[in-house]
């Protein structure tokens, strides 16, 4: 992999930045989203009627995650940031509870663990996955607990390598309680994106019916051999499937669902739904 450093758009989208280590290359940041109706609380208890005697509900509207996530990194650790495609995820986590509510779910490279945080609002349990590499599984320790005021579901965190299917008999247990599996933003290298395809392979060779959920941004570049503006990353994620001849149905889902994140919902976010046809 390049050692060229990226930045996510998110910086210049949605960034409230609650502190900041330049040294460190770090800074926690403050996300603000519109919480759904179901989520309503009445913040006030105190009974009061307005001027035509209607009950009045002081509700509090909004909440806030606090992110802890690297500034720029190397391609190979743009799991220390925040992208794009874990917003969208979330948005779709929190518009449709019912999918959600009291389930078991994994997530795969998770990152800084935004999208289980959100997850673990509505989920029975949790298990948030990523490598053990560069302090990811103690970031997202301490994000789950920078945010444990959100947290209803038992959640986990545990080592999982896509370029390595031998999982331990812990996260084997926990896949295997699963139905739902989450991915944002993991589609970046060609040897990373031929990993999760292996990984949902395994997943999903299984008698136990069971959903991947993927969000991800196709990321345009100009090519001289095709003369035209490519998504190499998705193109290949795509490819990857095909040559394997999986036993998949993918499904990509209408993202015009109500935005509760603020990011910049731009056209090249794709969310899909896969599941294995024999299930």
């Amino acid at each position: 992999m390049s050692n060229f450093r990226v930045t996510s758009e998110i910086l210049t989208e949605n960034c409230m930045t609650a502190s900041s280590n330049e040294k460190n290359n770090s800074k926690i940041s403050k996300f603000i989203f519109n919480l759904p109706l179901y989520m309503l609380k009445i913040k006030n208890k105190e009974i009061k009627y307005d001027e035509d005697e209607d009950l009045i509900l002081d509700r509090t509207k909004t909440g806030e995650l606090l992110i802890e996530h690297s500034i720029s990194t190397e391609l190979q650790l743009v799991g220390l940031q925040v992208w794009r495609g874990a917003f969208l995820l979330a948005d779709y986590i929190l518009d449709n509870p019912s999918i959600f509510k009291n389930q078991n779910v994994i997530e795969l490279g998770a990152g800084v663990g935004l999208t289980s945080i959100v997850t673990s609002m509505l989920a029975r349990e949790v298990t948030c996955t990523d490598i053990n590499s560069h302090g990811i599984i103690e970031l997202i320790q301490r994000n789950f607990d920078r945010n444990s005021q959100y947290i209803n579901a038992k959640f986990n965190i545990m080592e999982l390598d896509f370029l390595n299917c031998n999982w331990s008999s812990d996260l084997t247990k926990k896949i295997t309680e699963s139905t739902i599996i989450l991915a944002a933003d993991v589609i970046y290298d060609n040897d990373i994106t031929e990993g999760f395809v292996n990984t949902l392979s395994k997943i999903l060779n299984s008698n136990i019916k069971r959903t991947v959920y993927v969000a991800l941004e196709k990321r345009f570049v100009f090519t001289i051999a095709d003369l035209d503006s490519v998504a190499p990353m998705y193109e290949e994620f795509i490819r990857c499937i095909t040559q394997r001849n999986l036993n998949w149905n993918i499904q990509t889902i209408d993202i015009n669902f109500p935005q509760y994140f603020q990011y910049n919902r731009v056209k090249q976010l794709v969310l899909m739904k896969i599941y294995n046809k024999n299930n």
